[in-house]
């Protein structure tokens, strides 16, 4: 890019456009509920997206319904928009239901897409260029009776104006006279690069100079944030994406990190403010748990492993001052440094997880329980382990360590009875656990639906009496891997799982040759973790 490029000032105003719920919804694998997508809408509107697109009014009957429900929304700050295209060829613009339905939706804005590829117009379409050009003015003025704002989409436009870039003009053209309140620039196969990017939107801009402009991309080259930026700093006002970066194919721009990169590393007002910027991460998950995917823990920004740390060195420099390492603050977007411990940790690891776990405590960087503590993760990252994924059942390591841990029970049997009748049949769990608390001895056995709900089922009956606080507490996942697959059957294999009460959630991790152990001791880890964090202050010192 050239020196003469317009710079981004920290008082410019870009506004965010969020179609998660029409493009993203396209996703592969997403299926959005009616419920799901007013959740959503409400939580973008709380977190003060300018422009939120809810569908397309008569594509189906659950966007209709979704509009119907939405009349009654009650938002300080964003507008609802519905989503259509240009009228049909060969119909009046009055007469046509696509767009009719869409001024019917009780939206506050209206975007539509129009064609400004010229191959798309005559083979798509098959009608003349001038015929599509007539499409896109007519129905942006029938809709401008009805909205006071219109976008249009131009769709393949970068495609287009590589091809034909005067008639790709054009097309804009005609939809600014006809009233058309932004011009978004569409990327539609995600084909483009931010030089080209960059340099068509400059082109558009001295065509236009009075003229609003956006910027649609897609992601197929994984450059649609970057596509974004640049559109962003060649003159455009307007970003359109989806939250997660969702949509068909490869998904959409990714609002997610386009914000950030916005307002905290090129000074562009997106208008979000600091507060709603804390509930970026937040958000982000909650759009994961409506779409029912799992989170990309190493999501830029807002991943469970955006600020992880795992080298020695790297923790080293990070405690003597966090920007060695990390590009920004993550409290700012809502995220959290995590310090990873493994076979690479160093004492750094051992001393910021201390910190961590002992805010106020005085811990002399020099005692041989940091170096014990090292030494025995090691040994048992030797042997499998994995502590990087199993916080939890690191902290309980810590705690013996230091000596600060008090076992709440003592296993003294249990026994799995899995049995299968018949190809047909489905196979019957049984649990029995003997447990001894407190000097107590517990017995428990529980019908479980397989023999690691039948162990967790049983372990937890035979403990909630001493220690009700178990009954609010539940596994939401539970993952095996083969250590070793040159022995097959033989091979050692790690269990993590992860459990919630509700509110808190914890990883643990177990290992052995057989995985009915494997997963006992991550069981184990995951109740002791609870009892202690339901406990304050620690239970009092003793050796186990």
């Amino acid at each position: 890019m050239s020196g003469s490029e317009p710079p981004m000032h920290a008082t410019r105003r870009v506004e965010l456009f969020d179609t998660t719920l029409r493009d993203g919804a396209q996703t592969a694998g997403i299926s959005f509920s009616v419920k799901d997508k007013i959740r959503i809408a409400e939580r973008l509107a709380d977190f003060g997206i300018d422009w939120i697109e809810g569908g397309w009014p008569g594509a189906s009957p659950k966007d209709d319904i979704f509009f119907e429900q939405m009349r009654k929304r009650n938002w300080n700050h964003s507008k609802l928009v519905a989503f259509g295209s240009t009228a049909r060829p060969g119909h009046a613009v009055d007469k046509d239901r696509g767009l009719n339905r869409l001024i019917e939706s009780g939206a506050d804005a209206v975007c539509i897409f129009g064609k400004s590829w010229d191959v798309h117009v005559t083979t798509a379409l098959s009608i003349t260029l001038n015929e599509n050009l007539a499409l896109v003015y007519e129905s942006v003025v029938y809709l401008k009776q009805h909205f006071d704002t219109v976008f249009f989409d131009a769709e393949h436009f970068f495609d287009g104006f590589e091809a034909n870039a005067n008639y790709a003009l054009k097309v804009l053209e005609a939809a600014a006279k006809g009233g058309a309140d932004t011009l978004v620039l569409c990327d539609t196969n995600g084909g483009s690069i931010p030089f080209s990017v960059f340099d068509i939107v400059t082109r558009v801009k001295q065509h236009l100079p009075d003229q609003t402009l956006g910027i649609h991309a897609h992601n197929d080259c994984e450059m649609s944030v970057a596509n974004s930026v640049a559109a962003v700093r060649a003159g455009v006002q307007q970003v359109q994406g989806t939250i997660n970066g969702v949509g068909e194919r490869c998904g959409n721009a990714n609002l997610i990190s386009i914000i950030p990169i916005l307002q905290l590393k090129a000074g562009v007002d997106c208008g979000i403010s600091e507060l709603q910027l804390t509930r970026l991460s937040s958000l982000s998950q909650f759009v994961n748990e409506m779409a029912n995917r799992l989170p990309w823990q190493h999501q830029p920004f807002v991943g469970q492993n955006a600020f992880a740390h795992k080298g020695g060195i790297h923790v080293s420099a990070i405690r003597k001052q966090s920007n060695l390492y990390e590009h920004i603050d993550p409290a700012l977007v809502g995220n959290d440094q995590r310090i990873l411990v493994s076979d690479q940790a160093g004492r750094s690891n051992i001393l910021s997880k201390l910190q961590q776990l002992e805010p106020d405590a005085d811990i002399d960087p020099d005692n041989p329980m940091v170096a014990e503590a090292l030494q025995r993760i090691k040994e048992l990252e030797a042997c499998g382990y994995a502590f990087e994924g199993a916080d939890a059942s690191f902290q309980l390591l810590l705690r013996r360590s230091m000596q600060r841990f008090k076992r709440h029970f003592e296993l003294v049997r249990f026994r799995v009875f899995d049995e299968k009748r018949g190809h047909e049949e489905s196979p019957e769990s049984e649990a029995t656990v003997q447990v001894r608390v407190g000097g107590k001895l517990k017995h428990a056995a529980a019908l479980g639906n397989g023999p690691v709900n039948a162990m967790d089922k049983a372990l937890r009956a035979a403990l909630v009496d001493a220690y009700p606080g178990l009954e609010t507490m539940f596994l939401t996942d539970f993952k095996v891997r083969v250590l070793t697959t040159r022995e097959a059957t033989e091979a050692a294999v790690r269990v993590l799982i992860e459990s919630s009460d509700g509110q808190r959630k914890w990883n643990t991790v177990g290992v052995s040759t057989d995985v009915l152990e494997a997963t006992y001791r991550a069981l184990n880890d995951a109740i002791e973790y609870k009892l202690v964090i339901d406990q304050a202050p620690p239970p009092e010192a003793e050796n186990v």
